[in-house]
């Protein structure tokens, strides 16, 4: 979800790609970070990220061209990737998902933010979320979302659908028969968390609640205290609009909860012992 204020129309940030303008370096970087993130994926990303991954061509050679990605996105799932200059206001990004387009940085970092950078540049963006976009019910799931957070901009439930994308889009885990998988690209992109919220003691993992999600906080610019778990890796939630304005109304009485916050009645899948949290306490959004 994004931050930005200005325009609320897409066509005010939609921008060439510049893939010419490129640098060595940059694809260097790009190469560095693809070739690290794919061998540590092995065994803990969701097998349809790796299927889109190859599918794209998104590997080690270099940035990917949007214009080539598009060519064989418009083919499966009728999207296509859009650069734009940064985060983009609220308004212009649904609207962007409700017309199967997905917004991505174009520039990439510097070589001495391999393992951080607190803006999302074309990694994150393109290596990150764009395999999955692939995948059909997930092409869907993102589309019926940007419809949503433009009826949620109606209700007042913005911080509601800024939470569902970060737990399931941005930091979502998947139960398979191998295990829990890595469905959000934030953990995808990020080598030190793919192995956190895999492997680490810290953090609660629960199963995946609609209602019980749009209430959590969640942490920005740390390792989450909580990971909500689909139930397989297409299990993504229906976003109907019948279902999600009754939930909104219902949760404007309740307080919001903390990121590591466990309720009686949630499925938990894993109970942290909030070890790294006790050390690395930071607000949470």
């Amino acid at each position: 979800m994004n931050t930005a204020t200005g325009s609320d129309d897409p066509r005010d940030y939609l921008r060439d790609q510049g893939f010419d303008s490129y640098t060595e370096q940059d694809h260097a970087t790009w190469r560095t970070l693809a070739r690290r993130q794919r061998e540590i994926l092995q065994g803990r990303i969701a097998g349809a990220f790796l299927e889109g991954l190859d599918a794209l061509g998104i590997g080690e050679t270099g940035i990917p061209d949007f214009r080539v990605l598009n060519d064989r996105l418009k083919v499966a799932t009728g999207w296509e990737v859009v650069a734009v200059p940064g985060l983009i206001p609220d308004l212009a990004f649904f609207r962007l998902l409700a017309d199967r387009k997905f917004p991505a940085g174009f520039w990439i970092r510097k070589p001495e933010q391999l393992d951080y950078i607190e803006e999302p540049d074309v990694f994150h963006d393109v290596f990150g979320h764009v395999p999955l976009i692939m995948q059909p019910v997930y092409a869907d799931y993102l589309q019926a979302y940007g419809k949503a957070g433009l009826q949620a901009a109606e209700h007042g439930a913005l911080k509601r659908l800024a939470r569902l994308y970060w737990y399931t889009v941005e930091f979502g885990l998947a139960q398979t028969q191998q295990g829990l998988r890595i469905v959000g690209a934030g953990i995808a992109s990020s080598p030190s968390e793919t192995v956190f919220a895999l492997e680490s003691p810290s953090p609660n993992r629960v199963r995946f609640d609609l209602a019980r999600v749009m209430r959590t906080l969640y942490r920005i610019d740390d390792f989450q205290e909580t990971y909500f778990v689909l139930d397989g890796t297409e299990a993504w939630p229906t976003l109907d609009l019948d279902k999600l304005i009754p939930i909104w109304k219902r949760l404007e009485g309740l307080d919001d909860l903390e990121p590591g916050q466990l309720l009686a009645d949630d499925v938990v899948l894993a109970r942290g012992d909030g070890s790294y949290h006790r050390d690395h306490k930071r607000p949470a959004a």
